[in-house]
């Protein structure tokens, strides 16, 4: 994977983020700043790793980075913070739609997509934390509540780009969250086939994935004993499982780890909402990185 500078992807992000927001939420908003600056500025700390605070010293370290913002002062970090708080996540839907669209490779070719979910931590805990709230929990035999989120993608295998989405506290079962990822993502592009593991496995996600979208579904069948009588689409999956065609899933391993490497295993934020909205910032961001 090639590497961007940090300037090039600032740069990049505010053509995105002008394309999909307007510069003012309202008529009353302040001028200082606009929407596709702020917008920017956040794939930027994403892309970075940066806190709020962090983003505001380097910008006011960076000229460049503030001429590639278009910048003419530096945001307070409450400011960016306020912003991503009002931020709506059908608005990041838009932008990631906007960055497939402007993908040079993508041109109208049905698409071979994964949808698959990973772990994101929302802060770095100390051993030390987790000790006492085990011990705690002991003492007044209380159960240790501790979640984290978990971030579910639909990727484009061969071009290594999300093209959908979505973010919610874990562990949870998503079988009933395909229909809706995969007809987001059937938006932005034209869907062939889909990938998915055994956590999907329902004969309602096969039906809606042929006879809806149109689009061939590979999904292997969950474990079960040979004597129970399967029907429809999970039976032909038992009988004569297109192995090869499923091997390709497997992109969208390397695409975590591509991410978790190069930008950021965390979605940080003290609410669910902000962890939310930042999960969905790194799919931007990522999709920018590759753009």
């Amino acid at each position: 994977m090639a590497e961007v500078g940090l300037v090039q992807l600032a740069k990049t992000a505010l053509k995105v983020t002008k394309a999909v927001l307007p510069a003012r939420r309202s008529r009353f908003s302040k001028k200082q700043f606009n929407q596709p600056q702020l917008l920017a500025l956040l794939c930027v700390m994403r892309f970075e790793d940066w806190t709020y605070r962090e983003a505001e010293v380097r910008l006011a370290e960076h000229q460049e980075l503030r001429h590639a913002l278009e910048l003419e002062s530096v945001p307070d970090h409450t400011t960016v913070y306020r912003f991503l708080r009002r931020l709506k996540e059908e608005d990041l839907a838009k932008a990631l739609a906007e960055v497939v669209k402007r993908f040079p490779r993508y041109k109208g070719r049905r698409s071979i997509v994964a949808m698959d979910a990973t772990g994101l931590t929302f802060g770095a805990l100390s051993s030390y934390f987790m000790h006492r709230r085990q011990h705690h929990s002991q003492k007044t035999k209380k159960p240790l509540t501790y979640y984290w989120l978990k971030w579910l993608v639909v990727v484009d295998v061969g071009r290594h780009l999300l093209l959908a989405q979505s973010a919610h506290a874990g562990p949870s079962n998503d079988c009933c969250r395909l229909p809706q990822l995969i007809d987001q993502a059937c938006q932005v592009a034209p869907v062939q086939v889909v990938l998915a593991d055994a956590e999907f496995d329902s004969e309602r996600n096969h039906q809606h994935l042929r006879r809806i979208v149109g689009a061939q579904s590979v999904i292997p069948p969950k474990r079960s004993r040979p004597e129970w009588k399967i029907n429809g689409f999970r039976a032909l999956m038992r009988r004569d499982f297109p192995q090869q065609l499923y091997r390709q899933r497997v992109q969208v391993e390397s695409i975590f780890s591509a991410i978790k490497r190069k930008l950021s295993a965390r979605a940080p934020g003290r609410s669910l909402v902000s962890q939310r909205l930042q999960a969905l910032l790194l799919g931007l961001t990522f999709n920018l990185y590759r753009l």
